[in-house]
């Protein structure tokens, strides 16, 4: 069986967890064919990104004449299916964001994909994400390409539901894959009935850099961690004001700062006018082995979330035996135990998030180990990435129904 991924930008500096599960795909002997709408060939500072940006054929590279190219060609081949695919094109259009403009280069890209596809003999399309790249699947189908499935991460899919035609992507499908029991439930919320058998649970995974690990003792220094691109939804603003309030309360500690992104001048600005220059730093992005050592010197990791589906980065900061704070929101709390890995706080309330930095600056080492050991072993339950490719892979060869405590 030949399986295609089809990813709007591949590889990229925050989607690790999409190349490690390809990997570990590939590791249990299926042949698999990256696909891209774009590249961030001149963004990617990860040797493995870099080696998969190499083994990617990304769709916008043919340029405009090879779009045009491609759409004259099944045009003239298949002129029937072309035709009703752009009259579905044309309907996904006006009820988008997007608009039928955009998805008229969908439909060109889709023409390019479906050559593709049909050339290398692919049996089956997995997307990841239900944005455009799932619409450009979607219409691939409709062409006459292989059946598609596609994982659902959120929040993006669930913030704008109908501007992305999920429901219909949905019904189309083969299966869609949710990545926690929350993402399930908010694709059943917005598909029919009918469709919700299609709808699996198979987590992000880590794989064995992070689960194989030896136990790196915590540091004696009072360190938090923060890893993730700085964008509105990752909660940074809010994380800034937590630690003035503490350091204006006396207490000594460090925080990092782990990423880049679009919010990195509004958090420098408002870092320097608390004066908390000595007390926050911001890396950039990292590698990730940056990104381990970076977990290994701190004692406690810390994702102040307003929106999420169930980020990858918490269960490498567990599996690392590190506990963490995070947000009463989405997937988190499938993963994260207060009291037993980590604190859990409201969302957007910077009183109980500073509670809890607090609690974790007065909580003994020894108590620290013990959540981070305990969250090690939940990650390795649920979470190894080399089970989860099983999973999917059962998924592509047919089967309908996962048992979702099933070991494979």
């Amino acid at each position: 069986m030949k399986v295609a991924y089809l990813i709007n930008q591949y590889p990229k500096v925050s989607h690790s967890f999409i190349r490690r599960e390809i990997l570990a795909v590939e590791a249990q002997g299926l042949e698999i064919s990256r696909f891209a709408i774009r590249s961030l060939e001149s963004e990617l500072i990860d040797p493995a990104d870099q080696q998969e940006s190499e083994k990617t054929r990304f769709i916008l590279k043919v340029g405009i004449w090879g779009l045009l190219s491609h759409l004259l060609q099944v045009g003239l081949t298949h002129p029937q299916r072309l035709w009703q695919t752009g009259r579905l094109a044309l309907k996904l259009g006006w009820g988008s964001e997007r608009g039928v403009f955009l998805h008229g280069i969908y439909l060109a890209e889709a023409c390019v994909l479906f050559h593709w596809l049909s050339q290398d003999k692919i049996d089956h399309l997995h997307v990841h994400f239900g944005t455009n790249s799932a619409t450009v699947a979607l219409l691939c189908q409709a062409l006459g390409g292989p059946p598609y499935s596609m994982t659902i991460h959120g929040p993006e899919e669930f913030d704008k539901v109908s501007a992305i035609a999920l429901p219909e992507k949905i019904k189309r499908a083969q299966f869609v894959v949710a990545i926690s029991s929350f993402g399930k439930s908010q694709c059943q919320r917005w598909c029919d009935y009918q469709d919700w058998s299609k709808i699996q649970i198979v987590h992000c995974g880590v794989d064995p850099m992070f689960l194989d690990h030896p136990f790196v003792r915590l540091p004696s220094e009072r360190r938090f961690v923060c890893v993730g691109r700085l964008s509105e939804q990752k909660g940074h603003l809010l994380l800034v004001e937590a630690v003035n309030q503490l350091v204006k309360a006396g207490f000594e500690f460090k925080l990092i700062f782990v990423g880049d992104g679009p919010l990195r001048p509004e958090i420098e600005q408002l870092i320097n006018r608390f004066g908390l220059e000595n007390y926050i730093e911001i890396t950039g992005w990292a590698t990730n082995t940056q990104v381990q050592q970076q977990i290994l010197s701190s004692q406690v990791f810390v994702l102040p979330s307003f929106a999420e589906g169930l980020p990858v980065v918490l269960m490498e900061a567990l599996a690392l035996s590190r506990p963490v704070i995070s947000t009463y929101i989405a997937g988190i709390p499938e993963l994260v135990e207060p009291g037993k890995n980590g604190w859990l706080v409201p969302a957007g309330s910077l009183e109980d998030l500073t509670l809890a930095l607090k609690t974790a600056l007065t909580t003994p080492i020894e108590e620290l180990t013990t959540m981070g050991k305990f969250g090690a072993l939940k990650v390795a339950e649920h979470h190894n990435i080399d089970i989860e490719a099983q999973k999917l892979i059962r998924l592509f060869q047919g089967d309908s129904i996962l048992n979702p405590d099933l070991k494979p």
